[in-house]
């Protein structure tokens, strides 16, 4: 089988296309080039995608003696992801942008183009296992739960998982990946793991999103629209958040605020006590089904929202196009823009884009 290797210069991806090769596989290594800014180096960032990290990817191909390439997906990667995060910030909501580079990028544009050059699948480094069935293919969590990626893989759609292999799957723990990379003489085999959102190499979102969407001066208000502080934009701050709040009026009852709501038309930020955060219900029509979809109507699943959130068993409906969730127990601090992913045990059933939420304390209560 023909396979193009995503080699991003991590350990991972690297004993992914080790793997891949080990198991008679034609393999090629591929590295997207996601900016050109030509100062996006290791150096003070905290990203995954740096000219360090295309040169460490090139000399794991050479070890393996495959063909190697790095593709320019820079002007992709600007349009479906960065632009996306900001306009989603702009409109109140809280994204997910390795969400969307999964879904855009690495299983979209990258296996698009694989596909036309002949290639039968992309191998990736993610952890997640996936399971042939009369029914086609099913995502499931990695052996390691530690490392499970299968949340941020359920943007994946049946035609993309029957074209993925995932080598690392079945692998017990990250360390035995740099103990096998080690005896690969892999010079990556203790590098650290790439964290933060990696075109914001500062780890500053906040001041990254101040350049781009512009300091607007607005209110924040308290559930009963009682004014209670004054912020610098909007954008700044998401549905859960404590620090940062400018809260010239202490609450009643002398306990911290947390912000429940972000309304970007009238530029107000909402907060409230702890328990206001608790959330009942979540719906979204922007969803997408690893394998089989469910039937239209009832069923029950659990529900994660966060990549690293346990799941919640829930009851969940399927009407006119809509997903609409009720947890057993409350989620706690969901925001518009949070990706919920459903499974039936260890396999993922899809996810949605979270549009609305209820919160399970009522206003005045």
């Amino acid at each position: 089988m023909r396979v193009l290797a995503a080699m991003s210069g991590g350990v991972d991806s690297a004993v992914a296309a080790a793997r891949a090769v080990d198991a008679g596989h034609d393999v090629v290594g591929v590295h997207l080039a996601l900016s050109r800014a030509g100062g996006t180096l290791r150096t003070g960032s905290r990203g995954c995608c740096t000219i360090e990290d295309a040169m460490d990817a090139r000399r794991v191909a050479d070890r393996l003696g495959i063909p190697f390439y790095v593709w320019d997906f820079s002007e992709r990667f600007r349009d479906d992801v960065i632009d996306d995060f900001v306009a989603e910030y702009r409109a109140g909501r809280t994204p997910n942008p390795c969400m969307r580079c999964n879904e855009k990028i690495k299983f979209a544009a990258l296996l698009e183009r694989a596909i036309e050059l002949g290639f039968d699948a992309v191998c990736t480094g993610h952890y997640a296992s996936l399971v042939d069935t009369p029914d086609g293919r099913e995502l499931h969590r990695a052996s390691d739960a530690a490392k499970d990626q299968s949340y941020v893989l359920g943007v994946l759609t049946a035609e993309q998982l029957a074209h993925t292999l995932f080598p690392l799957g079945a692998t017990p723990s990250k360390a035995l990946v740099r103990a096998e990379a080690e005896q690969r003489g892999f010079t990556v085999a203790s590098k650290p793991d790439s964290h933060d959102i990696c075109f914001i190499p500062d780890g500053d979102t906040r001041g990254w999103l101040a350049e781009k969407v512009g300091a607007q001066h607005g209110e924040v208000v308290d559930r009963s629209g009682a004014v209670v502080g004054t912020h610098e934009g909007a954008h700044a701050f998401t549905v859960g958040q404590r620090r940062g709040l400018s809260l010239g009026v202490p609450a009643p009852d002398g306990k911290p605020r947390f912000v429940l709501e972000v309304r970007p038309v009238s530029n107000t930020v909402v907060v409230g006590p702890k328990e206001a955060l608790a959330t009942a219900e979540i719906a979204g029509q922007r969803h997408t089904w690893a394998g089989r979809a469910p039937a239209e109507g009832a069923f029950v699943c659990d529900v994660q929202i966060r990549a690293h959130a346990d799941p919640v068993p829930a009851d969940a409906t399927l009407s006119d196009g809509v997903v609409t969730v009720r947890p057993n127990e409350p989620f706690d601090g969901v925001a518009p823009g949070q990706t919920a992913v459903l499974y039936d045990g260890t396999r993922v059933i899809g996810q949605f884009t979270i549009d609305r939420t209820v919160s399970a304390v009522p206003v005045g209560v």
